[in-house]
């Protein structure tokens, strides 16, 4: 076993660069936007140019946060399901309790479906 590390492949130039001249506030935004998606600022102005699908990685990270925020409500339904099953009436009614873990479940659906349209989106 040897300690080289295998040589990395040269970048290969694309070719000329092409100038575009912009204000300090549009290259900030193109940074983001460049930086949103994965992409060199280079690498996503040319797929722009060129009409190719740019795919953002910010909406994934919204995912990530949504599917964090799906799994809290399932936690707390199952709390007030175990306050409903030990302690039945004290409190706040049993009704509205059971009212607030419908309210749960619906959010959880409607947020499976939002993480599905992103991710399908994505693909």
């Amino acid at each position: 076993m040897t300690d080289e590390q295998p040589a990395k492949p040269k970048a290969r130039r694309r070719g000329k660069p092409i100038e575009v001249w912009v204000t300090d506030g549009e290259k900030a935004t193109i940074t983001a936007r460049a930086k949103e998606t994965g992409m060199a600022r280079s690498a996503y102005l040319r797929a722009l140019g060129l009409n190719t699908p740019v795919k953002s990685v910010v909406d994934l990270g919204a995912v990530t946060d949504l599917a964090k925020v799906n799994g809290d409500l399932g936690r707390v339904a199952g709390l007030l399901k175990l306050w409903l099953a030990e302690k039945r009436g004290e409190g706040a009614s049993a009704i509205d309790v059971e009212g607030l873990m419908v309210e749960f479940r619906r959010l959880q659906v409607a947020i499976g479906m939002n993480m599905g349209a992103i991710v399908k989106a994505h693909k």
